[in-house]
């Protein structure tokens, strides 16, 4: 692993680690705030998820646009030092309001890891995208099993300790990025900001301007996120609700997902992507999705959400393939345009996925319910999948006949 691509597994390590150890205690943290009941702390949960990823879709492609215009060096640093002050905002917020605040500022900024792959894409060739993107889900995995785990101890001093704690490690990680980042667009490689091509509908239209299986590979990244967003949106509520777990049980069952995920995305995915293909590891990875959630929605116990997190395992080599396929068809220029688009993809997900998710989730946990069933979320996003696996197999065969992509 060269200084460049090993800078950038830090930056999301110690991002991944800063936003797991808050995710334990946020469910106390809004009843706490609100009084609301569980159910209800749920949905408002969903509704501040809604509020970052509009944020995010309106201001992804802006800050794309600025990573191509000025390089990615100022602006994945620029977007860390936000995340720190965004966390010692919430550590400290009295009223819910300031929560809200936070995150709105959080989604303004927050485009560490599109830039971060904008930033693999400028270091990579074409044929090392797909195993070098699954780094960023190795670093993620990795930032998981520390993350939540820490979190869910350090809650035990305290459900504000975590948020000073991810603060630090945002501010440690601009520090070190200051020093040691290497800028990695060349100046020739750099074009001029264009707030026309700067916005959500410009950066969607873009697909439109792609060769018609780019479009369709980013339809599919929008369905398949829709449904992977039923993970962080409900899993805490989903095993406090279920099983009673506590935040120290919530956080070691998110190590065990960051565990998994970082020996499938940083082990696996060097060796499979290449040997099978993006396109093959793309369908093999949405099965094993499927038969994950379906593990987690019909759980009676336990042990059995662990048994999930081991099925689900290859769905971590979904998304990072799905971008080198779009990669590999983008001129270096624009790398950093793509990856806003696809920021901007994903954001629009996040604004209909953890709505979605959790008002399903409370409207089958709540004492009123005609009927019992917190594991809703799950099916859905199985529909999800199975949707995005349908698109995919029109991205194949719109592709066929262009050379394969590893």
């Amino acid at each position: 692993m060269n200084r460049a691509l090993a800078f950038i597994f830090v930056t999301v390590l110690i991002d991944a680690i800063g936003f797991g150890i808050i995710v334990p205690v946020m469910p106390g943290l809004i009843v706490s705030l609100t009084g609301k009941s569980f159910a209800g702390a749920a949905e408002v949960s969903g509704m501040i998820m809604l509020l970052y990823a509009v944020t995010q879709f309106i201001c992804g492609p802006i800050i794309g646009g600025l990573s191509d215009r000025f390089g990615r060096r100022p602006v994945l640093l620029a977007s860390l030092f936000a995340f720190g002050v965004d966390y010692l905002v919430m550590a400290y917020a009295p009223t819910l309001t300031w929560l809200v605040v936070a995150r709105f500022f959080a989604g303004v900024t927050g485009a560490s890891f599109s830039t971060a792959y904008a930033y693999i894409a400028d270091i990579s060739p074409p044929e090392k995208r797909g195993p070098n993107f699954g780094l960023i889900g190795m670093a993620f995995g990795f930032g998981f099993i520390i993350g939540p785990a820490l979190g869910g101890i350090v809650a035990g001093w305290g459900e504000r300790l975590p948020f000073f704690l991810a603060a630090g490690l945002a501010f440690t990680n601009v520090a070190y990025g200051y020093f040691v980042l290497p800028e990695s667009l060349a100046a020739e490689n750099r074009r001029p900001f264009n707030w026309r091509r700067a916005n959500p509908v410009g950066a969607l239209i873009r697909f439109r301007a792609s060769a018609p299986m780019v479009l369709m590979l980013g339809l599919t990244v929008l369905v398949w996120t829709i449904g992977y967003q039923s993970l962080y949106a409900t899993w805490n509520y989903y095993t406090i609700e279920r099983f009673d777990w506590t935040p120290g049980e919530v956080g070691w069952s998110l190590a065990a997902v960051g565990i998994v995920g970082a020996l499938v995305q940083g082990v696996l995915a060097r060796r499979l992507i290449p040997r099978y293909g993006a396109r093959n590891i793309v369908i093999a990875g949405v099965i094993s999705g499927i038969g994950g959630y379906l593990c987690y929605a019909f759980a009676v116990a336990p042990w059995i959400m662990y048994l999930g997190i081991v099925v689900a395992a290859l769905q971590g080599l979904v998304f990072p393939s799905l971008q080198s396929l779009m990669s590999a068809g983008t001129a270096p220029s624009e790398q950093g345009e793509l990856q806003g688009a696809v920021a901007s993809l994903q954001s629009l997900a996040a604004i209909v996925g953890p709505p979605l998710m959790t008002q399903s989730f409370a409207a089958f946990s709540s004492r009123a319910a005609p009927i019992y069933f917190p594991g809703a979320p799950y099916l859905l996003a199985i529909g999800f999948s199975l949707v995005a696996l349908v698109i995919f197999s029109r991205a194949i065969a719109l592709g066929a006949g262009r050379p394969a992509v590893a």
